[in-house]
């Protein structure tokens, strides 16, 4: 258990109070744990993709777009990889390229046209047309001035951006102060870039030293104030669970944070083993001083402890680890995906597109990267058309851990199979802990589900896809194998 000292920046009744909630979502951890819903270890898999991106067999071009047609508004949430960075943060699981010359990032963007044009050769467009758009990395703001207009003219000449909802970007603080920095911000407003997500990651320094960030709570803070002027929706991103934390300084830096007037507050556990291709540092941080890092019972207190004080602020969960004050303020790329289950393409290294019944990945390798695109093929080396069972429970496990699940959609995606009839068993079995309600239009997470949001979506996976393996889980009520779906 973390070592609490005393901090007053919380009312001492308040406190108590707060500590006092945390201690008992702690009871449901070890509660749960003990019915089979999460793994013996109290380790944690993030549920982001169904199967997880990790799973997916080797698949040619020619095989994933097989009989694939386009959606009938012929519209896409986009997704564009910039996998440049000043540094490599300690708690990164993505293969990024650090310090790189302007001549090699110079190179990617030349690349990535090109990818945009074998893309839309394939699917027979001369433009896409896009619902929602979203920059990410890397840090995408990792670029000269320059380069940054290069990126942006050559992409709108390819989008059609009549209909798009929003254009979101992840950035980096450092990136959007100094002259240069606001001039970017100015860039990208000009081209309709109208959200963007911050990596803050924390507000204590001596975390932000440990997490290997190359900036301070300062420049973050001033990073913030930049973004408001500027009249953009802002969301940002803080870790739970790091080396250097405890509840004292947690409680700190989420009452800080509340403080800022940001549109969204969002929230990530840290996550030691990866979730993808490519291994991150923390790992062997964790091997060097495990006693460093907060244990999985820690990492459940500072979340219920971060939401307290969000909740009593104002914010509400509203999409799954997102807090806001107003209920328009979330990323349409994630609700779109995730809850619409709408067909998503995404271009550059690493990226993926999420096509209705089926899932495209591209490769991790730089070299196999540049090959295939100057060679006029998408630089594709993974995916996966799904099963109609493997349909199913898709269609269940993203909208369920971020919104809800609408019986008549899922109807609708699946093919015509009834989610009672499919999932019934499951779904009881899941109520019976309080982790779901029902309603005769849909299943939603309680709120002690959506704490647990993973691992109650985890529930609906095939035992095969599992994150963690069948003997990892306590044989309860809830081991994820039990109450399996009955397809036609």
């Amino acid at each position: 258990m973390v070592n609490v000292l005393h901090s007053h920046s919380l009312p001492t009744v308040r406190r108590r109070d707060i500590l006092e909630k945390a201690q008992a979502r702690l009871e449901d951890f070890q509660r749960l744990k003990a019915a089979g819903l999460l793994c013996e270890s109290g380790d944690f898999f993030p549920s982001v993709h169904y199967p997880p991106i990790t799973m997916y067999p080797e698949m040619t071009e020619e095989e994933i777009f097989k009989d694939y047609t386009l959606p009938e508004d012929g519209m896409f949430d986009i997704y564009v990889h910039i996998p440049f960075c000043r540094r490599h943060c300690t708690f990164c699981h993505y293969p990024v390229v650090t310090g790189a010359s302007n001549d090699e990032k110079s190179y990617y963007l030349q690349a990535l046209e090109k990818e945009m044009d074998i893309y839309m050769k394939r699917l027979g467009i001369d433009k896409i047309k896009a619902r929602s758009i979203l920059i990410g990395g890397g840090t995408p703001t990792y670029l000269t001035l320059e380069q940054q207009k290069y990126f942006f003219d050559f992409f709108v000449e390819r989008v059609d951006l009549s209909e798009c909802s929003q254009f979101n970007y992840d950035v980096d603080p450092v990136t959007l102060i100094g002259s240069e920095g606001i001039q970017r911000l100015e860039m990208m407003k000009s081209y309709g870039v109208d959200r963007l997500t911050i990596g803050v990651q924390s507000l204590n320094d001596r975390v932000l030293k440990l997490m290997n960030r190359h900036h301070g709570s300062k420049e973050a803070l001033e990073a913030i104030a930049l973004c408001h002027a500027m009249g953009y929706q802002l969301d940002i991103e803080f870790i739970f669970g790091y080396p250097g934390q405890n509840l004292d300084n947690w409680i700190e830096v989420m009452e800080q944070a509340v403080t800022l007037d940001v549109e969204e507050i969002q929230l990530y556990r840290l996550k030691i083993e990866a979730y993808g291709d490519f291994q991150g540092v923390i790992k062997k941080v964790t091997e060097v001083r495990p006693e460093d890092i907060p244990t999985n019972e820690d990492a459940i207190m500072m979340k219920q402890i971060a939401i307290e004080i969000l909740n009593e602020n104002g914010y509400h969960e509203n999409l799954r680890r997102v807090f806001t004050k107003k209920r328009e303020h979330y990323s349409c790329y994630a609700d779109n995906q995730c809850c619409g289950l709408l067909d998503q393409v995404g271009f550059g290294q690493t990226a993926f597109s999420s096509l209705r019944n089926r899932f495209v990945l591209n490769t991790q390798d730089f070299d196999e990267y540049y090959t295939k695109v100057a060679a006029g093929q998408l630089p594709l080396n993974r995916g996966y058309v799904r099963t109609p069972e493997d349909q199913a429970r898709w269609a269940v496990i993203l909208p369920l851990k971020n919104r809800c699940v609408w019986k008549g959609y899922f109807t609708q995606v699946t093919g015509g199979a009834s989610l009672n009839e499919v999932f019934g068993e499951k779904i009881e079995a899941l109520k019976s802990f309080g982790l779901l309600e029902e309603d005769s239009d849909k299943i939603q997470l309680t709120r002690l589900g959506a704490f647990f949001a993973d691992e109650v979506a985890q529930q609906f996976h095939h035992p095969n896809y599992m994150p963690f393996p069948s003997e990892a889980y306590t044989q309860g009520m809830l081991h994820p194998c039990k109450h399996q779906p009955r397809f036609p």
